[in-house]
């Protein structure tokens, strides 16, 4: 079996690498596509440093463009790719112009899919990334879900056939290099700031970057607080804020994109977790942290159990009761989201599934 691994963004790169490790130590051949979505170093190459993760075997060098030109883009570099190396399935994951648009090559090109987060849904259409869920969902041949919410979302979708509950795969990682986030950030002797006493901010979808009322809103909001905030600003929303000539508060420390090492550190000794991205809302979870979700509704449901993750959109007035009073109880159950055994899980079920394609 020969398998294409694709990814393009933060937190593609955090997924697929438990799965290349997987595959490495099974033998089993692979490609990795990297469709440069993300090509800043902090955004990119540094994953690829830190996690060891081999060289991309094809870089498509997307960059920067409109969703449809990006879209576009991907679907004809990556349908050459198909064609010269004839994959048996593609795994990808998440829900990324680089997830559809790999994905729609795929489909044309007559090669399986795998979706590595099947059936995880918001439920709020006016998101792209809930639009690419859908379809990729809907085009593929291997539906490997996170969590049993996302099996039932699926079922309801219709899809019944080769659903399989692998675990979130970002746990697998997490569990892996757990020791490796135990040390204080180096930032925090650099900004002279305490553990456990400081937030973290992380703000990069389109929902909130692109509308200059809420951008506004949240760092209106966060210049209220007595606690210091870091802030690993995302180039997309370094950009908006500097267009949009929004003064960035004293207590608000922005740094450049974190490694994702130095990332959960910043995470596991912090107070709370501000953020807008669904990555980020699992791994406050993981790290037993409270999260404050600037978003209406989060694919995560299961991070809002006991109040661990508080829905807070962009509310002045709730993003600062969220920081001062919000308490999550117990602890997260974070067996939800599997035993970080994922990877295995994801390629025992393509095993599965290639193996009663060919007998048929």
């Amino acid at each position: 079996m020969k398998i294409a691994v694709a990814a393009g963004t933060r937190p593609e790169f955090i997924q697929i690498e438990p799965l290349i490790r997987e595959l490495d130590t099974r033998n089993v051949e692979y490609i990795i596509i990297h469709s440069g979505q993300h090509y800043d170093y902090e955004m990119d190459q540094i994953f690829f440093e830190e996690m060891n993760l081999p060289c991309p075997t094809h870089y498509l060098r997307i960059g920067s463009k409109r969703p449809c030109e990006q879209i576009g883009d991907l679907i004809i570099k990556s349908e050459k790719i198909f064609r010269e190396e004839q994959p048996d399935i593609l795994l990808i994951s998440g829900d990324t112009n680089t997830t559809l648009g790999i994905s729609l090559a795929a489909n044309k090109s007559k090669i399986k899919i795998g979706h590595m987060e099947a059936g995880m849904r918001s439920f709020d259409r006016t998101m792209p990334e809930e639009i690419n869920r859908i379809l990729v969902d809907n085009i593929s041949d291997v539906l490997l879900s996170p969590t049993k919410r996302g099996i039932e979302n699926l079922h309801n979708n219709g899809i019944h056939e080769n659903v399989f509950l692998v675990g979130d795969i970002m746990l697998d990682s997490l569990i892996h290099y757990r020791t490796l986030i135990d040390n204080k950030p180096r930032i925090l002797d650099e900004l002279s700031l305490e553990c456990e006493k400081y937030l973290v901010l992380t703000l990069h979808r389109e929902a909130n970057t692109d509308n200059i009322h809420r951008l506004t809103n949240i760092i209106d909001a966060l210049s209220q607080t007595d606690n210091p905030v870091i802030f690993p600003v995302h180039p997309r929303t370094k950009e908006k804020l500097l267009r949009h000539k929004i003064r960035i508060p004293e207590n608000i420390h922005i740094i450049p994109p974190a490694g994702y090492f130095e990332f959960l550190r910043l995470l596991s000794n912090s107070y709370k977790l501000l953020t807008d991205s669904g990555g980020a809302q699992k791994q406050a979870f993981f790290l037993a942290k409270p999260c404050i979700t600037l978003r209406p509704n989060t694919e995560w449901v299961e991070t809002l159990e006991n109040r661990w993750n508080i829905l807070v959109d962009d509310s002045k007035e709730k993003i600062l009761d969220a920081i001062e009073n919000s308490a999550p109880t117990g602890v997260p159950q974070i067996s939800q989201f599997g035993d970080g055994r994922s990877s295995e899980k994801i390629f025992e079920a393509v095993s599965t599934f290639d193996s009663v394609r060919k007998e048929l």
